[in-house]
């Protein structure tokens, strides 16, 4: 994992292992990673890092806030030990491009800082839903020339099941078990999906796939 620096940030005053954080499941997602304090963290930082804020810091929302608009080259993303929508949407507000459980598994992890990485964003299926919710209305106000057309004829039917899918708010998870296939295979197919119709997050895809306009048909598969 050379050149991708990880911090995690502790309360004030705080030592390693400091309560507030997963050290175990982080430090196994990102072996290389560091602790930090807030004081010391803006001295730090450098372009590319990615700063994992606990909701336990005191202050957390306006920490995130505050780093989101001076280091725009840095992702943020909040950790909660009970993660809820009303909280998602607070940190998503604030900056943050990613949101997820304190003590998710080290494979999640690492697939949130990929996500968020490369210009992503990361939230639960039920937040995304109602962030959907909200660019529709927004979308069903735009005049129609402002919309795009997804054009799935670049994608295999796979890939376009797929997509439709993971667009219609479902996870990796239920995906495989609709389609009956491997999460494994998902994850695949979706990255092909991002890459081919230019978009970088699952909020992207479902607001391509869901703008009021008739897509047009994946190519059959071989």
């Amino acid at each position: 994992m050379s050149g991708k620096r990880h911090f995690l940030v502790a309360g004030p005053g705080a030592a390693p292992p400091a309560p507030s954080a997963p050290p175990e499941r982080w430090l196994q997602a990102f072996a290389d990673g560091q602790w930090s304090t807030w004081a010391t963290l803006q001295a730090t930082l450098r372009a590319g890092d990615t700063v994992w804020v606990p909701v336990t810091l005191p202050g957390w929302e306006a920490r995130v806030r505050e780093l989101a608009q001076q280091r725009r080259d840095v992702a943020v993303v909040v950790l909660s030990p009970v993660p809820h929508d009303d909280e998602g949407l607070r940190a998503l507000n604030a900056g943050a491009r990613g949101y997820v459980h304190l003590l998710a598994v080290p494979a999640m992890l690492r697939e949130v800082e990929h996500v968020v990485r490369h210009g992503g964003l990361w939230a639960g299926p039920e937040l995304v839903q109602r962030l959907l919710a909200a660019a529709r209305t927004v979308l069903a106000h735009a005049p129609a020339a402002a919309r795009s057309v997804a054009d799935l004829s670049v994608l295999s039917e796979r890939e376009a099941q797929v997509a439709r899918a993971v667009a219609a708010g479902k996870s990796n998870r239920e995906v495989a078990e609709q389609l009956f296939i491997s999460e494994r295979t998902v994850k695949a197919h979706l990255g092909q999906v991002f890459a081919k119709l230019g978009v970088r997050d699952r909020v992207q895809l479902a607001l391509l796939l869901t703008d009021g306009q008739p897509a047009t048909e994946p190519k059959a598969l071989p």
